[in-house]
């Protein structure tokens, strides 16, 4: 049997990871700042993280929702005591792509309404109505295709004003990544947020944060929505979440009330995720992991500033992007191969960091030191 060949892949084996590096079955060592899509929030097989998985293995891996868990409520206290959203209701599944569905599903089921308002650039996943409000045709199959989703340009507030004033009383739900990740770290404007949590409030419409990846502390706040100032009704979670065990969530505002059988999931919240989940929090509150990611990420996006022939340096925190013009466009391979470096791309020409929030100072100055010589090589090539 082969395998479904969906993802173009680079001829790398990874073998073993620990903090902000992996090797490969050669024992070659890479920096990664990628982390598998911003997956990796604390750093490869963290010891605790290793430690809280192994110790609940060894008890109960997994039983159904048809039984209590208390490990789930351990999670929803630690969750709102760090992300601040203290009153606010969880509910757990499995990815990022679900957490989304699972959002866009309740916001109709609480006010009866379908259609949708998303933006350019946008990603929320490849699953039935994820995709369909995901700005990209290449993921949109047939029968996802929908008349409920609208696009509007992204941080564009009088398109955004208008839309509601012709159709606000049929909007059930805006979706909004604070920073646009898979689009090329594009980060919403504070003000633009303002205005879908007040239009959202005036038009009886639900406002949905996708946190999926720029959440979970990689900005320097828990939520990278959180620098407008303004709540969301439901926050979608997943990626850093269980730094590589699959975990997912969306976090519910109080005046959306649950009703049986409105959402269901198998293996959402299952004994072993919730370990995993609680030890990324417990992590993350005591190596405080939040201030590392603004200090570090001050540190790079100064330091990018005066690297020559990228520009637009972008983001928050560790969620960090740049445009590569084409004569450099083979820098992203170049750190790859030549420096042992991961990073992510967003197309055409977006080189993406999203490192751990443990990432030390040095990785990043040996990434800095390195993206240099390697641009000074791809420069000097082309003289």
């Amino acid at each position: 049997m082969n395998l479904f060949d969906v993802y173009p892949l680079n001829d790398i084996t990874i073998v073993k990871a620990k903090g902000s590096y992996v090797w490969d079955d050669k024992g070659e060592q890479y920096l990664d700042l990628y982390g598998g899509h911003a997956v990796i929030s604390i750093g490869h097989t963290h010891p605790h993280w290793v430690q809280r998985i192994q110790d609940q293995l060894e008890k109960i891996a997994f039983y159904s929702n048809s039984i209590h868990i208390p490990l789930q409520q351990q999670l929803a206290d630690k969750l709102g005591k760090i992300s601040g959203k203290i009153d606010y209701q969880l509910f757990l599944c499995n990815s990022g792509a679900e957490a989304n569905e699972n959002a866009l599903k309740l916001a109709s089921f609480h006010n009866g309404r379908k259609k949708i308002v998303a933006f350019t650039k946008s990603f929320h996943g490849r699953t039935s109505l994820a995709v369909a409000v995901t700005d990209n045709k290449n993921y949109l199959a047939p029968v996802n295709e929908t008349d409920n989703a609208m696009f509007l340009p992204f941080n564009d507030t009088q398109a955004l004003e208008d839309c509601f004033a012709k159709q606000g009383k049929e909007i059930s739900s805006v979706i909004i990544e604070g920073i646009q990740g898979v689009g090329g770290i594009n980060v919403a404007d504070d003000s633009f947020l303002k205005k879908i949590r007040s239009l959202c409030d005036e038009h009886g419409a639900l406002y949905i944060a996708d946190s999926v990846q720029c959440g979970y502390g990689r900005s320097g706040k828990f939520f990278s929505h959180d620098f407008a100032g303004v709540n969301a009704d439901i926050y979608t979670m997943a990626k850093g979440m269980g730094n590589g065990f699959p975990v997912a969530g969306i976090l519910i505002a109080p005046h959306i009330k649950p009703k049986h059988f409105m959402l269901g999931t198998t293996f959402g919240g299952n004994h072993l995720a919730c370990a995993a989940a609680l030890a990324v929090l417990e992590v993350i509150e005591e190596e405080k992991l939040m201030g590392n990611a603004v200090m570090i990420g001050k540190y790079l996006r100064a330091e990018l500033e005066g690297v020559p022939g990228i520009k637009n340096i972008r983001g928050r925190g560790l969620m960090i992007g740049f445009d590569v013009p084409e004569d450099l466009k083979d820098l992203k391979k170049n750190l790859l191969w030549n420096q042992k470096i991961f990073t992510g791309e967003a197309k055409p020409n977006v080189i993406r960091l999203l490192p751990s929030l443990a990432l030390k100072k040095r990785d990043a100055e040996q990434f800095i030191d390195s993206i240099k010589e390697e641009i000074e090589i791809l420069t000097a090539e082309k003289v």
